[in-house]
Order: C-alpha cells, then structure tokens, then sequence
C-alpha cells in the first residue's frame, strides 16, 4: 500500500539504456519504487544527451533533449496535466541543459505540485552558476535527499539550507544474500583466482592506476591475484580522446610485469551481470582521487553485497565504513593498497568477517528501504501542502486602488527609472532602458493628485532619459543604459522606439505643464517619422498610440495622420493574412501586449474617423478577451509560455502585468468608442486580476506602497518587483480611476459601429 494520499508522481533524471551511474540510479528507483508500491503510478522523464540514440522502454513517459529549452517547458505542461502528486528529481551536474543546468529551473518553475529532490553532487566550492542554480533547486524543494551527513553539512554551511528541509538517505543496494565468491568465479573464468575488483565508468579520477602501481607487491605475496577493471570508458573521455586512457593502463600493467594479473573488461554491463561480478570478488576497490566525492553507487553496491572494501577516504568511503565496516587508506597510496589488499587475501577469516560486517551496514541501504524512506517524506510533503487557492472574494472585496507612486520612487534615482529589481530592492546591475522611463513618463501625465513641485521633477527626469536616448546619428532612440550612465547599444530595439514615440505623443497631450507638452510636440516632430520604418506590429501600435494622442493635441498633424491611416490599414491587412474561421488575430502566435493591436486599431478609427478600424478593433478585442478568460471567468493573461506557438489556444503560465494593463486600456477605449457599459465591466475584471482575482487567487499589488509582483508562476507569485511591473499597476489604478468621471471627461464622439 502507498499510504493515503498518494497514488501518482513523476520522476525526472537519466535512464536506461543510456550508460551513466546516474541513469542505473533512476531506473533501480523506478524499479524499486514500483516493486514495493504495485498500485503506484511513476512518469518517467529521462533526460538525452543525444536524441534519437536511446531506445527507451515503455516505462520512460518522456524523454528531454538536453539543450532544448523549449523541450523543459513542454515536459513541465506534460507534468501538470498528468495528475502527478509531486516531482522527484535526480540531480547531478551535467545532465540538465543551460548554465550549470539551469534549465531544470525553468521547468520547475512551471510546476505547482510540490518538487522532491536528490543531490547526487554537493560541492564545496561551487560556481557562480553552479551555486545559483543549486540554490534555485533548493529554494524549490519541499525536501532534498543527500546521501552522506557530509552533504547535509554542505548545504547548511556554503546555502543556509534549513536542517528540517534536508534528509539523508543512502545510495541504494541491491537485496541480495551473502555469498561465497567461489561460487560466482567460473562463470568468469576466475577459477582458484584471488579477485580485486574495481567497477565503474572508467575514467582518470577512479585512480586505476594506484592499484596497478600496488599489483606487483600483490602478486609477489599471492601469484594468484587478480585485478579486474570493470566498465566501459566514460563516454564524455571517449568522445575527448577514444581509447586513449585504457591503453595508458594497459600499458602501464605492461610496464609494471602484471599484465597477466590485472584485466579489463570494457563493458557497460546490466544489473544482473553486475551483482554477479561483485559477488564474485574477494575484495572490492575504490581507489578514487577526488577527496569531496560524496556518493559512489559502486561502493555501495559492493557493501550491498558484503564485500571487503578497501577505499581512499572521500566523503562517502569514510562514511559508509566507518566503524570497521571497510578499510580506508590514504590517496594515491599504491604501498598501503598492496599492503591491504594482501593481508585480507592471506588472512580468510580476516575478509570473511570484514565482509559480513559490511553486509549488515548494507541490509540499512536496500533500494526497498530507500523507496520506503523517500515515500515517508514525500507523504508528509504531499500532506502538508499549502493551498494554492484561497476562498474566492467578492467583488466589493476586491477594492480599487489609487494610483500611488512611492514604489515607482523607490525605483528611480536621477538619471531615470531603473529596470529590474530583487524583491522590492533596486538591482542596479540591469541598470535602466528607455521602454520602462517611456512608461514612466506618461504615469506622471495621468497620475492625479500629485504634488506639482513631485510630479515636475520626475517629469522632467523621465523625460530627459527619453531625449538622451535619442541617437541623431542613427536616427533611433537607444534603449538600453547601464548604471554608470553608458549606453549598451546605438539602436535600440523597434519596440523601444516605438514606446518613446507613445510617451511622446501622450505628454504633448496630457502633460500637466506646457513646457513639457511644448517639448514633446517637439521632439515628436523630430523623431516620429522613424515609424515609417518599423516593422513589428507591436512597435507600430505603439507608434499609432502616440500619434493618436498627438491628433488630439495638434488636431490635423500630417505625420500622425500617415501613421494611422498606413499601419491601420497594414494591421487589418495582417489579421486578413492571418485569420481562420477559429483565429481572429493578426499573427499566427500570440505573445506580449497582444492587447495593443486592437486598441491602436480603436484609437486610429476614433482619431481619424474611420469606421472600418473601429470595427476591426472591437472584433478582434473581442477575440483576444475571450481567449483570456479563464473557465471560472477570471481574467487570465496570456503565459509567456505561449508566444511563438501558431494557432495554439495560449498557456495558462507565467502571467505578466503587463497584459492586464494593455487589456485595461483597450477596454477603456472601446467603452469610449462605443459608450457600451460592458467593456467598462471588462476592464474592471482585467483590473482585478491585480487584486487577486486570478488563476492562483494571490494579488500581485502591493496596496501599503503601490508595487506590483513581477508575475503568475503555476507555484505562486514572482515576487521581484520590477519596473514594468510596477509601472503596469499603476498606470491601470490611473485608467481605472478614470472610469469613475463622467464619460464626457474621457471620451470623444461616439462612432456608429456596424
């Protein structure tokens, strides 16, 4: 019985057939977990480093190309809609794709049921990547399984990981009974032969070479010793250099007169195949060279099955036998090697008693022990599950906020708004970009309320970042800026530009001061015929949403005319290229700000008095607001998960303020076009997804001093709060509290729509 509760989880990692002690490791899981608990479910996702290589058993759900990024999200949806209770993954560097496998973070983050992991590696001394991405997995875990006290002690000293989070639970062994070696030899041709073995990827770190050194001595003592190199050569080695470092040992067997008493047997053999060699040992050897390596499933498999072991004292070795449950010797010591190995193969009762020793260590490690361990903690994980959703609230709960500029403050210095942040604390390593002091400068246009001498200063500073950023050599406005003032590029990206051109249409409008409206008007003039050239939808949106403002305060502006009536027409020509009886849209794909297309399209045909743009905008809101409308009727913005999928329904994660905004502002301007009270109703739940309103029930605005999260992640919020973010809210408190006037304050003449 699995206990209640569970009945399903994924498990993630390599798998066999590939060749790696990783991969051997999962399937005894899988295999292990399935035997002790029949009625349980288990998804596998194997992780490949060359698709198409592998031909993997019906148990594997899924297999991931390593590097394909895409492939990590894919598998994280396959997760979520499978039902699985909780994520177990097998970590190891290496095997995940991205900066030290920061890949597995992508996934990760797109999972809403609890994430169960175990560390095959904890260093010491780990990377910058290596680090943030250790940190992130564990940041992530409910639980994490370490497989030695050493590691436990690792990541409380170099993480700060919470004890209670951590659990050590050794490697697992096979079950099987003590056995007299003879009885395995011939099958091997060992015959009235004293066996070392040593088994594993045959690499430079195993230290073969100390017990080959030690041979001689060996054979001097028992002319009938035998050392056995099982395993094939690492295939990363291979790869690098082929065959190269067995034939250095060959050699140096050669070299030392013992090449008739040590063999090598370049395999990569099964479970099975593989007990039957240990058992069929007299003493097993670890002669590894890395003192900080702290699991080593061959060690634990030969003290599964009550073997002799003589080992180098890395993490694990002096572990799993301490207290005489094995014989440590220093590295790189060949003479201590001979020296042991010859005193347990003269003296028989010695290596007898040895042996049951660590054969009663390993019945504590058998893989039906370790599966009922890891279940115990993933039950109690799985129990002690927050909710993720609360109990829905009422509208009237759901109050409206003020616009409220302190954290836009809090993010500004005096060159401009900065871009990003770490929680709510300015990350000045981004520095700032145009797109975010743009916005900026049309929240001090229509933020009310403020006091002049505030809202003069930050006008002017937002501002000057814009006019600062234009480059007249290249006729483009930069974008990017690091923190010491210097520009990253000479041209910015086409949404850039086209977002300077909005703010400047909306301040030459809407600015309180008419030094700032003069200026705009200005250098609008001089630069707004850059949009002539852009090419991006969105850019020109954003471009038509400036010159529409530009219309209202200079009315007949020739070049905010040609904007209009050029990209109005080229959208609509877009969404009759694009359309299908089931997609309204302009593109194949949907991705960010999707709700500015319409709402420029609305803008134009108010601004220009054209019918047939209003009437395209109102069908195409129409379409995009339903496709962001959940089943239980929440706004549900389009995860950027979604972008570049052609003609796929849009994903539910990660949401992104941003587009609750743009799709306020689109409703605000189709109730002003059509004075219907519904798409007011629509901006309002579009608004509320702020307040908590969403698919996750949690708000991403901070009422006590106007931040906003950074977005919806299927686990909870994305709590940095960056620019855009924080900009987003409250530009949509400005669009909201507009509401409240009376419609002739905010709208122009109503068109007849069709």
């Amino acid at each position: 019985m699995n206990g209640p509760g569970i009945t399903h989880i994924a498990l993630i990692g390599n798998f066999l057939p590939r060749k790696c002690g990783l991969a051997t490791y999962t399937t005894d899981t899988y295999n292990a977990l399935i035997a002790r608990y029949p009625d349980l479910k288990v998804d596998v996702y194997a992780m490949d480093d060359h698709p198409g290589l592998y031909d993997y058993p019906p148990e594997v759900t899924r297999a991931i190309p390593q590097h394909e990024r895409s492939a990590y999200l894919d598998a994280a949806r396959a997760i979520e809609a499978s039902g699985a209770q909780a994520l177990w993954v097998q970590h190891e560097y290496g095997i995940y794709g991205g900066a030290a496998g920061e890949h597995l973070i992508a996934l990760l983050d797109r999972l809403s049921i609890p994430v169960f992991a175990t560390l095959h590696t904890v260093l010491e001394r780990p990377s910058a990547d290596e680090r943030r991405v250790l940190e992130a997995l564990l940041r992530r875990s409910s639980r994490v399984i370490v497989m030695a006290e050493r590691g436990r002690d690792i990541l409380k000293r170099v993480h700060g990981v919470d004890d209670r989070k951590v659990v050590m639970i050794p490697h697992g062994v096979p079950d099987r009974p003590l056995a007299d070696p003879d009885a395995f030899k011939p099958a091997f041709g060992w015959e009235g032969r004293d066996v070392v073995l040593t088994f594993g990827l045959l690499a430079p770190n195993k230290g073969i070479e100390t017990i080959i050194a030690a041979m001689p001595e060996v054979v001097a003592a028992d002319p009938s010793a035998l050392y056995v190199v099982l395993g094939a050569t690492h295939p990363n080695l291979v790869a690098h250099e082929g065959e190269a470092y067995r034939d250095r040992l060959k050699a140096l067997a050669e070299e030392k007169g013992v090449a008739d008493h040590v063999r090598f047997i370049d395999a990569f053999v099964d479970y099975d195949d593989l007990i039957d060699y240990l058992q069929a040992a007299d003493i097993y050897a670890t002669p590894y060279t890395n003192p900080a390596q702290i699991t080593s499933g061959t060690l634990s498999y030969a003290v599964g099955v009550g073997k002799a072991v003589i080992s180098t004292p890395y993490v694990h070795a002096t572990e799993i036998l301490d207290q005489g449950h094995g014989v440590i010797v220093d590295f790189g010591d060949s003479a201590a090697f001979a020296r042991e190995i010859g005193r347990l193969l003269s003296d028989k009762q010695a290596r007898t008693q040895l042996s049951a020793r660590a054969y009663a260590r390993g019945r504590t490690m058998t893989w039906p022990r370790l599966v009922e361990n890891a279940m115990a903690e993933l039950k109690t994980v799985i129990a002690t599950k927050p909710r993720r959703f609360g109990k829905t609230k009422s509208r009237t709960e759901l109050a409206t906020l003020k616009p409220d500029i302190s954290a836009v403050e809090r993010m500004s210095d005096s060159t401009g708004m900065l871009q990003h942040s770490i929680f709510s604390v300015p990350d000045r390593r981004h520095g700032y970009c145009i797109d975010d002091n743009a916005r900026a400068l049309i929240l001090m246009c229509k933020v009310d309320g403020l006091d002049e001498t505030v809202r003069d200063k930050w006008t002017s500073i937002y501002a000057s970042f814009v006019q600062y950023a234009w480059n007249p050599d290249e006729r483009r406005f930069r974008n990017f800026m690091n923190f010491d003032r210097t520009w990253c590029e000479d041209v910015g990206s086409e949404d850039s530009n086209g977002r300077a051109l909005w703010a400047l249409g909306v301040t030459a409008r809407d600015a309180r001061a008419q030094k700032h409206r003069d200026w705009a008007a200005s250098m609008f003039d001089v630069t707004g015929s850059i949009a002539l050239d852009l090419g991006s939808p969105r850019a020109r949106a954003f471009a038509m949403l400036g010159a529409a403002a530009m219309i209202e305060a200079h009315p007949g502006h020739a070049l905010s005319e040609m904007i209009l009536a050029r990209f109005g027409s080229e959208l609509i020509a877009l969404l009759d290229g694009a359309r299908r009886p089931e997609w309204q849209w302009f593109e194949i794909v949907l991705a960010y700000d999707n709700a500015r297309l319409p709402e420029a399209l609305l803008r134009a045909g108010q601004a220009l008095g054209n019918q047939t743009f209003v009437s395209v905008g109102l069908e195409t809101l129409e379409w995009i607001v339903e496709r962001q409308t959940s089943p239980e009727g929440r706004f549900r913005a389009v995860g950027t998960e979604s972008f570049g999928r052609p003609y796929a329904e849009p994903l539910q994660f990660d949401q992104q303020p941003l587009e609750a905004q743009a799709t306020v502002d689109a409703c605000v301007a189709a109730l002003e076009v059509t004075r219907e009270p519904r798409w007011g109703e629509e901006a309002m739940r579009a608004y509320r997804w702020y307040l908590g309103a969403n698919d996750l029930e949690m708000p991403l605005a901070s009422a006590h001093d106007g931040g906003c999260f950074d977005g919806l992640m299927p686990h909870g919020l994305n709590r940095n709060q960056g620019a855009e973010s924080i900009l987003a809210l409250q530009l949509a408190n400005c669009a909201i509290s507009a509401l409240s006037k009376p419609v002739e304050n905010v709208a122009g003449p109503t068109l007849a729509v069709a």
